[in-house]
């Protein structure tokens, strides 16, 4: 298993990311969990791994990290294929762009997913294995 704690990635437009992120990862099971100055956080509870969103760069972050630098792919685990229609079709009345509409995909795995890009032209994906 994969032991993730955190992701972060520096946004241009935080209030349109949150707006985003709010909309497509509430049918995972995710919400806002904490607004600062500048950043956002998003998951189950404080002590769950979470996702930050923010305008401002990280003191250990370098000049290449910033939005629109290096476009990132991030994919969120679903317990069904409901859920990943769900976050589909809420990314994109929150203003994602479609970037593979929800279903079967095959390759090393078999899987149901869709693609969405975020404010900053992210990739971001919600999936379902189905060995």
């Amino acid at each position: 298993m994969l032991k993730l704690d955190h992701f972060g990635f520096v946004t241009k437009d935080l209030e349109k990311c949150v707006r985003f992120y709010e909309a497509c990862l509430a049918p995972l099971g995710l919400k806002l969990t904490e607004r600062g100055d500048g950043f956002a956080l998003f998951g189950t509870d404080p002590k769950s791994p979470f996702l930050w969103v923010g305008t401002l760069r990280p003191e250990t972050w370098t000049d290449q990290h910033g939005p629109g630098r290096s476009p990132l792919h991030m994919a969120f685990s679903t317990t069904d294929r409901a859920e990943v229609d769900a976050f589909h079709q809420r990314g994109l009345a929150a203003g994602g762009r479609d970037n593979g509409a929800p279903g079967p995909r095959v390759g090393a795995y078999k899987y149901y997913a869709a693609f969405l890009l975020d404010p900053d032209g992210n990739n971001i994906e919600a999936c379902v294995r189905e060995m």
